[in-house]
């Protein structure tokens, strides 16, 4: 089979290249990714994929011609920006929740077999469900069949419950298959992969801590995927506290909120989910750009009574140990935290060739 040549749009820090470039049925022609830091590490991580740190709204017919060197484009994959649409935020009708537009435009002029569109849960629901059949409506009209779906990333092996809506239009009839889920509680599937299987390899360290050494060989078929070209621990450092934010973390139990913390310590703002201890023994909540600010998201480790690394969040993604990422802390966990996990790319992958195939 020759290879399916693809294009990625919105690509950050390459959460869904990933899966299509470690198949060797792909091949990547480009990727765009508007902010700069972001486009960078995008590069870091796949320097043979040629990156056009642009606007979209600048990519022109003649653009795109150029950046494909002419071949055929098969398959377009992609995410707009999902702030507008997450149940987290403000769920306004921006500018950015109507790039998808520029998604149908430059669809309308590659003309993929097949094309991925995907976006937080909380698209669904938007302007009370409005928003999703305007959407598929456009896509449509260009000459797709479509089928849509909410995946969980736990149920590929991540160690995540993260929503996300998968919607995969082809020409004429579509075939694509959602992938079956590898891990659960039914039977014949795999466990769901907890914090203790996706860090217990990795050194303790305090608030404002760091290490380098990994503290154990890998313990699991996981962290031996995460460290399979990595001798070193990058990334692992732990942010520095206040005296206070500490008190509250240590007070917590596992997965413990901040109902259960002594008055003296309680926060008096924040939502129910905030200031709050993740469980040692399931897979981590949902992870935002805020996973080491516990004001923030439920992101406190739970045997070491601190903020999340950036390590740590990128492996709670499933992004190996040798997966880079670029700028200032804050700009390296935004990169992990809007990111579609690997492990569900190279699931989605996968039936992507199935499909054309």
């Amino acid at each position: 089979m020759k290879k399916i040549n693809v294009i990625d749009l919105f690509a950050g820090v390459g959460g869904l290249s990933y899966g299509f470039a470690h198949n060797d049925h792909f091949r990547i022609l480009f990727a765009n990714e508007y902010e700069k830091d972001i486009a960078t590490a995008y590069t870091l991580n796949h320097p043979g994929v040629k990156m056009i740190n642009d606007d979209i709204r600048n990519l022109t017919e003649e653009r795109i011609l150029a950046a494909t060197g002419g071949k055929p484009v098969d398959v377009l994959v992609g995410g707009p920006p999902c702030q507008s649409y997450s149940t987290l935020g403000k769920r306004q009708m921006d500018d950015r929740a109507w790039l998808f537009e520029e998604y149908c435009r430059i669809l309308s002029i590659v003309k993929p077999k097949i094309f991925l569109f995907e976006n937080v849960s909380g698209l669904m629901s938007m302007q009370g469900g409005k928003l999703i059949k305007v959407i598929q409506k456009r896509f449509r009209k260009l000459g797709y069949e479509l089928k849509i779906k909410v995946l969980n990333a736990v149920d590929y092996g991540v160690p995540q419950y993260r929503e996300r809506v998968i919607l995969v239009g082809m020409q004429g009839k579509n075939v694509f298959q959602y992938p079956a889920a590898t891990h659960g509680d039914g039977e014949g599937l795999l466990p769901y992969v907890t914090l203790e299987d996706a860090l217990s390899d990795l050194p303790a360290i305090a608030s404002g801590g760091s290490a380098t050494e990994y503290a154990s060989k890998p313990k699991n078929a996981y962290q031996k995927y995460l460290r399979a070209n990595s001798k070193t621990l990058e990334e692992f450092v732990a942010p520095k506290n206040g005296e206070r934010l500490r008190r509250i973390m240590e007070a917590l139990p596992d997965g413990g909120s901040k109902e259960d913390l002594p008055e003296e310590l309680r926060p008096t703002s924040g939502y129910g989910n905030t200031y709050a201890k993740m469980w040692w023994k399931k897979p981590a909540p949902t992870m935002t750009r805020n996973f080491a600010t516990p004001s923030s998201s439920r992101c406190i480790h739970p045997r070491e009574s601190r903020s999340l690394t950036t390590r740590e969040g990128a492996r709670l993604q499933s992004f190996p140990d040798d997966y880079k990422f670029y700028g200032s802390r804050a700009r390296k966990n935004l990169e992990v935290g809007n990111a579609v996990p690997p492990l569900l790319s190279v699931a989605l992958a996968g039936q992507v060739v199935q499909a054309l195939k």
